[in-house]
């Protein structure tokens, strides 16, 4: 049954899902199998999200992919990982273009390999006009350092004398991140069952709904997207109301 069917009597689709995609090295380790065919098999449960949004009608989908943290694994770990997500744009971007989706990335990404940046920079061009979904890939990103780049180019333009200080205000503040252009998070999913944010959207997700379940990434499939929305529409969102 299509995904759509299946949430007919659901009342709200969330605009905005997030994920933290995590447990590609457990799932291939329980396997006996080295950790760069966990990271195969989670491209292809990406494939399968971003399909499941584009039927569900879902606006914005973030993808934690790789982490300022993740240059501290092992060299041919992250070799493997930059090489995965070259592979992943150069063989995806042209379906994604033939289905409407829009990719866009957040993070350092002058610090990755001139060839990622390359392949990257073609996909997001490739797919600039389209408006079916936009899928926003994590790369080199963590929600400190996008922080304190906000607060640097705000320091930057108070000490030029472009905004006085009173003027800051958390609108103002929002649109020095990386998602200046993007609606917060309505839902965050993680998988490997971890309770923690890992330092993914940290100003973002203030009032995000959380949905957390044990499978590790490359496990993940469209029912499990469904049963995360399921469980977004049986909640009461009151942004610190009543």
């Amino acid at each position: 049954m299509p995904v759509v069917d299946q949430l007919n009597m659901v009342s709200k689709t969330p605009r905005h899902v997030a994920v933290i995609m995590d447990g590609n090295g457990r799932w291939a380790r329980q396997r006996g199998w080295p950790r760069s065919r966990g990271h195969l098999e989670g491209a292809k449960a990406v494939r399968e999200c971003v399909e499941a949004c584009l039927e569900l009608g879902i606006e914005y989908l973030t993808l934690y992919a790789f982490s300022t943290e993740n240059w501290q694994r092992p060299k041919e770990e992250v070799d493997t990982l930059m090489g995965l997500l070259q592979r992943f744009l150069r063989d995806y971007t042209r379906d994604m273009a033939k289905r409407g989706v829009r990719v866009q990335a957040i993070g350092r990404l002058n610090e990755l390999p001139p060839e990622c940046q390359d392949q990257l920079e073609h996909a997001i061009t490739t797919t600039a006009n389209n408006k079916q979904l936009t899928a926003i890939l994590a790369i080199n990103y963590s929600g400190r350092t996008e922080i304190i780049d906000a607060v640097q180019r705000l320091a930057k333009d108070v000490a030029a004398g472009k905004l006085p200080p009173d003027s800051i205000d958390a609108e103002l503040f929002s649109s020095f991140l990386y998602t200046r252009d993007l609606p917060d998070p309505d839902l965050l999913i993680r998988t490997s069952g971890e309770m923690r944010i890992s330092n993914f959207l940290l100003w973002q997700v203030s009032y995000t709904e959380m949905y957390v379940i044990p499978k590790l990434w490359p496990d993940f499939s469209r029912q499990d997207l469904v049963d995360a929305i399921d469980e977004y529409n049986r909640r009461q969102r009151r942004y610190g109301g009543v």
